[in-house]
């Protein structure tokens, strides 16, 4: 008897096992996201010790994701043919030891390839197993669960935003990458015990009925699912327009506050990471529940909060831009981080709407990699205007438009082409 036509095995995982494994993949993605917003802690810091300038601490970050805009397609197709727990848990082993590895950088070389190359690089290939892997766990509680686990983002870059900030002024910015470095190591040996993939689940395998996917397809076909599927691609154009004002928030948000403002470099880390991510740990949750809810009785109910998130969101953008008091400033931030949230509730869920279980993976790769071909450039180009003269302020209203922009792409994706492209999955 083959693999595609073995009947279910008996059951080896409990159904409770999903909010295990969801507790898990939340504290995975706590380090995954915490040793992101580290490096826009400490960044003037590290400038000043490796005499870098504003356009190389951009560029760093750039590096880092083009390599994870590169990477990440590699790592959803893989993730459609390999084990993801192992693909998970060689993950976050890998970019903990860089991260842990980045405190002896010496310069903007060994900065890159430490910070950017190898760890951008081992941290693509969380997201897409990671992803695949709750959608198959959590079918009725799919959005709930997408929204916790961005929910562990906000929680990690908020929480950096204070405890790198305290690490950093008691023993210097190398030791806060040891400190994440280390503590991300230990998490990934308890994932050798204790994470399990749908293999393990009851019913884990193909049924007799249910076409298995030829185990190496052409990855090209698997990849392309986003660009053949017209409701996915608008989709993935509004994910990469988030990412593009994101990437810039988390690396300049706090010397925004610094120079804008004067203040300190603990307030101002504190401040833009905290206010933002708090709102945007609230959206995504009433995001999520409220679209689980929604949803099945409503189709395209997902579509629709995105859209009126990306609008406002805009707007947010320009209030926190134009803000003239620390208060106003750090209101806009709560506002884009709520309206953020609100959006982030439901990418994953709404493309997983339109795509079929089997190419899961393979899409969450494929967005990731246009989201952040584009929004790479976006740190870079935030660094070179202020070295060119324009301030924060002025840069972060033009970002605004993207978040139009991403509107605009939903609404066209919900009017025109989600009910011809939408999937109704069984249930089981």
């Amino acid at each position: 008897m083959t693999e595609e036509t073995r009947p279910a095995e008996a059951p080896s995982v409990p159904r409770s096992y999903k909010w295990e494994l969801l507790a898990l993949l939340c504290l995975a993605f706590f380090f995954h996201q915490g040793d992101r917003a580290i490096f826009g802690v400490v960044a003037t810091e590290i400038q000043e010790d490796l005499h870098l300038d504003k356009g190389q601490i951009g560029l760093v970050a750039t590096i880092l994701f083009w390599t994870i805009a590169l990477m990440t397609p590699i790592a959803g197709y893989l993730g459609d043919v390999l084990r993801k727990k192992f693909m998970i848990t060689g993950a976050l082993l890998f970019w903990s030891s860089t991260t842990a590895l980045t405190g002896l950088s010496q310069g903007l070389f060994s900065l890159a390839m430490l910070r950017s190359v190898a760890t951008g690089g081992s941290e693509s290939f969380y997201a897409p197993p990671a992803y695949a892997l709750m959608a198959r766990f959590h079918q009725k509680t799919r959005a709930l669960a997408l929204s916790i686990h961005q929910g562990a983002l906000y929680v990690g870059i908020m929480t950096s935003g204070l405890f790198g900030g305290l690490i950093a002024q008691a023993w210097g910015w190398r030791s806060v990458f040891y400190v994440y470095g280390g503590a991300g190591i230990l998490i990934g040996l308890l994932f050798l015990f204790r994470l399990k993939d749908e293999r393990d689940l009851p019913g884990g395998r193909p049924q007799p009925h249910e076409p298995a996917r030829p185990k190496w397809e052409n990855p090209l076909r698997s990849l392309s699912i986003i660009f053949r599927t017209p409701t996915a691609f608008l989709l993935t154009t509004a994910f990469t327009a988030v990412v593009f004002v994101n990437n810039t928030y988390v690396v300049f948000a706090p010397a925004f506050l610094e120079e804008k403002f004067g203040l300190p470099k603990l307030d101002a880390g504190t401040y833009a990471m905290f206010y933002h991510h708090l709102a945007a740990l609230v959206g995504v949750l009433i995001g999520g529940a409220v679209s689980d809810a929604v949803a099945p009785r409503i189709a395209g109910a997902r579509l629709r909060l995105q859209t009126g998130a990306m609008f406002l969101g805009a707007l947010a953008i320009l209030y926190m831009s134009w803000g003239t008091t620390v208060v106003a400033a750090c209101i806009g931030m709560a506002l884009f981080g709520l309206f953020r949230g609100l959006f982030e509730s439901n990418t994953h869920a709404s493309v997983f709407e339109v795509i079929e279980p089997k190419y899961r993976s393979s899409a969450v790769g494929a967005m990731v990699m246009m989201a952040f071909l584009v929004g790479a450039t976006a740190p870079l180009l935030m660094g070179e205007l202020c070295d060119r003269g324009y301030s924060m302020s002025f840069v972060f209203a033009c970002y605004s438009l993207a978040y139009f922009l991403g509107g605009v792409a939903v609404a066209v994706g919900l009017l025109v082409f989600y009910h011809k492209d939408r999937i109704v999955e069984e249930e089981t």
